[in-house]
């Protein structure tokens, strides 16, 4: 009797697992079949290159994302809000502002310090110096070095409050991952799960590739060249599920005096960094993150970067300096080993 009524049971199954399985097949046929776009544009003085599996093209909800980032964050609009905080004291921030501060601050805490928002007069200075053939005097970097500094900056509630009116807030160094976040989630919310989202270098990827593979990004290898004419990749990165972002100071030096003088700053110093390290790719789970630790670690060196890396085991990088023979050389996490194309 037992046997009877699981036999009829099976018989009525039947019908709803041959049906399960041919919605499988088809669904995934579907996908196989469904065509990749890609999107581009400019946006932060940039560049971006957004490629995703889909039969609709979502290029204008991309688009106006990015131009919420851009009036939360660019310096260059002088209506956003991080424009409007730098001409006072301070003022009430929105969300997505507010994203971008608090993730600034832990990892300046994280860095000591190396990650820094507030350091751009200190950049500008430089940087005039270097074009004008006049160089910051101590006395000048001092001054400046008065109203530098993350904290100088405060937060209560969803408002901004600077110690400093002088101080100046740059989000730089961690806007384009935000961006490349922001658009992600984007993509994500329509459903789409095989994507990149590249803005100015920074990226992100998910799912597959075109080629049904996983996605390929290449490391681009240091050299002077300043009109990146002849890119030459150093390694290619299988990256999947992953950001990843680049800052070097290969292609922004300066000569003076037969010294080499880097376009990073270090926060603590006020002067250019003089070590050996020329490139710094970081992956972690979203491009701000990644955005911003690339820079610090340009700041802090190989040692000071290994030693974040020892404590943040979900971050990972691909650290390209050069040795006592003033050679290139390359060190990177034991974890990317296996993301790294023979």
């Amino acid at each position: 009797m037992m046997d009877a009524t699981r036999k009829k049971r099976l018989i009525w199954q039947l019908p709803f697992l041959v049906l399960l399985i041919v919605g499988t097949i088809l669904i995934i046929r579907q996908q196989r079949n469904m065509p990749y776009k890609t999107n581009q544009g400019t946006i932060f003085g940039t560049f971006y290159t957004i490629t995703y599996q889909s039969d609709k093209d979502y290029h204008a909800d991309i688009k106006a994302a990015l131009l919420q980032v851009d009036s939360a964050l660019s310096m260059f609009n002088e209506k956003s809000v991080i424009s409007r905080i730098n001409q006072s004291y301070g003022g009430p921030v929105n969300q997505m502002f507010l994203d971008v501060y608090e993730k600034a601050v832990q990892i300046s805490k994280e860095t000591d310090g190396a990650f820094d928002i507030t350091v751009a007069p200190l950049v500008n200075a430089w940087g005039f110096g270097f074009k004008s053939g006049a160089m910051p005097t101590r006395q000048q970097v001092d001054s400046i070095r008065q109203f530098v500094g993350w904290q100088k900056v405060s937060l209560k509630g969803h408002t901004i409050q600077k110690s400093d009116r002088r101080t100046m807030l740059d989000c730089s160094a961690i806007a384009k991952g935000y961006g490349v976040d922001v658009v992600a989630q984007v993509l994500k919310q329509q459903g789409i799960t095989n994507y990149m989202v590249e803005i100015g270098g920074e990226i992100i990827t998910h799912g597959i590739s075109p080629r049904r593979l996983p996605w390929r990004v290449g490391v681009i290898k240091p050299t002077d060249d300043s009109l990146s004419a002849h890119n030459e990749y150093q390694t290619i990165l299988n990256v999947t599920d992953k950001a990843m972002a680049t800052s070097g100071n290969y292609r922004n030096f300066y000569y003076k005096g037969g010294k080499r003088y880097a376009h990073t700053i270090d926060p603590h110093t006020g002067y250019p960094v003089q070590h050996n390290i020329l490139s710094a790719t970081v992956l972690a789970g979203d491009c701000a993150t990644a955005d911003a630790y690339a820079t610090s670690f340009m700041v802090m060196g190989l040692e000071g970067a290994q030693r974040i890396l020892e404590r943040h085991p979900e971050l990972m990088a691909y650290l390209i300096y050069t040795d006592k023979n003033n050679e290139y050389a390359v060190w990177f996490s034991p974890s990317l080993k296996d993301k790294i194309e023979p």
